[in-house]
């Protein structure tokens, strides 16, 4: 009797599918049907469609691309690969960001919507190429546990209304390992692989209502505005036919966002931003995303009424509070957000200063996040381990007036890689900080909000 994947013909077994065939199809440009694009992503588990495989063709659909029917197609066999959760309600709501350098606004507008009555599943990622991940930074707190159970996840959503983890091994369990062969493939730059990827893992986490912040600039994966609306679009498409309701933002990524690169350097920011001290872009940022969140779960009647209780929630401490109350539940250090010495950082620290006299015109943000990851703050293949304690802090962002020797940049580093730190240096100083000897308007964080209802 012929298997799952065969069918008989003239007393002859046949394979209906194969991997081969499939990515050479893609490799010029065709069509794939539904069947083929979810025999080879259910291949990924069973074995069937080989790593090396997968990689090749991820490739062939960065090249070539994918049409409308093919990216729905792909997202729903990631999608039903495995476990998809369901809440009751309207209230419960996430965000996602498609990644920049410096991107850590879920640490901030997670606890200000909890405060201010959404319940948040946050089930966040790892790093993608030169941007770090939301699961790897939040765990320089030592002993935060971010791998739990579907049954935990939910219990806790439920519960309490905030929970941060990883992807677990049930819920779009082919979308986690396609994720870590995108990351050291050169194949994270495609609208449907992205779409995907996010839509996947945000509808079977059950949320009724998504943020998306899709970034864009020269430390983003989407360098150019068109692209963006592009991505943006595919993910409102996607949204709508599953009935979600989805705001998109389009925010810019030409410079880091706020000051802080690296693990525990970026987890410091967003603790001294909860406490109502971070710095003005990326505080202003985390409102307005959380206002949005607040403003989908149905706890204001518009959002500018959302960001008004948002803006409570995060100086009146009650945000910071929900933060603490998170960290305790899934076993991290409390200590910490009041001691944050006792976070691991790196002990030498090393000032860039300016050659130049002007005014910052660029900083180049994919360069200024693969800098980190030669630090050790990334990783070149998936098995790598992060340094948490490596990172960067700006002291010039672009607009700012710079006088020549200013600092422009503190590196936190080990002892042992002085000389990869003089090309680090050299490479701020020459290339990444880019100057003109004109003023220079700073730039414009939100570039476009759009709203899909859902259906009808």
């Amino acid at each position: 009797m012929p298997l799952k994947n065969q069918t008989e013909k003239n007393g002859q077994v046949q394979a209906l599918f194969s991997a081969y065939n499939i990515i050479q199809k893609k490799r010029d440009g065709k069509k794939l049907s539904k069947e083929e694009i979810n025999w080879f992503i259910q291949g990924i588990l069973t074995g069937e469609t080989a790593d090396y495989q997968m990689a090749s063709w991820l490739m062939a659909v960065y090249l070539k691309g994918m049409s409308v029917d093919e990216t729905a197609w792909l997202t729903d066999a990631m999608l039903y690969s495995g476990e998809v959760l369901q809440f009751e309600g309207n209230d419960v709501v996430d965000k996602h960001s498609t990644g920049g350098v410096g991107d850590k606004t879920s640490f901030i507008l997670a606890p200000i919507a909890k405060a201010c009555g959404v319940k948040v599943p946050m089930m966040a990622g790892r790093g993608l190429g030169h941007t770090g991940g939301t699961v790897d930074k939040i765990e320089c707190i030592p002993g935060f546990k971010t791998e739990l159970s579907m049954q935990e996840f939910k219990q806790q959503v439920l519960k309490y209304g905030l929970v941060l983890i990883g992807q677990t091994q049930t819920l779009a369990p082919a979308d986690k390992k396609i994720y870590g062969l995108r990351d050291v493939t050169a194949t994270i730059e495609s609208i449907p692989l992205i779409t995907s990827s996010i839509m996947s893992k945000k509808l079977a986490e059950g949320a009724h209502g998504i943020v998306m912040d899709v970034k864009t600039g020269d430390g983003a994966f989407m360098k150019k505005t068109s692209e963006a609306k592009k991505l943006a679009q595919s993910l409102r498409f996607t949204a709508s036919r599953f009935n979600r309701k989805m705001i998109t933002f389009i925010t810019d990524m030409s410079q880091p966002l706020g000051n802080a690169i690296g693990h525990t350097t970026e987890i410091i920011e967003s603790i001294e931003t909860l406490k109502g001290k971070g710095p003005k872009d990326l505080t202003e940022i985390s409102l307005r995303l959380a206002a949005a969140m607040v403003f989908l779960a149905g706890k204001a009647k518009n959002q500018k009424e959302a960001y008004q209780l948002c803006h409570k929630a995060l100086y009146s401490g009650a945000a910071l509070e929900e933060f603490r109350q998170m960290v305790i539940r899934q076993g991290g250090d409390i200590s910490t957000i009041d001691n944050l010495d006792k976070l691991p950082m790196a002990q030498e620290k090393t000032v860039v200063t300016s050659v130049h006299s002007g005014f910052v015109r660029g900083i180049k943000g994919t360069l200024t996040g693969l800098a980190c990851v030669s630090l050790g703050g990334g990783r070149t293949k998936s098995t790598d381990k992060i340094d948490m304690g490596v990172g960067f802090l700006f002291h010039k962002k672009i607009g700012d007036q710079v006088k020549k020797n200013d600092p422009l940049i503190t590196i936190f580093h080990h002892a042992s890689q002085k000389s990869l730190v003089q090309k680090i240096t050299r490479d701020f100083q020459q290339n990444i900080f880019q100057f003109s000897t004109s003023k220079i308007p700073r730039p414009k964080l939100i570039l476009e909000t759009k709203m899909t209802k859902g259906k009808k």
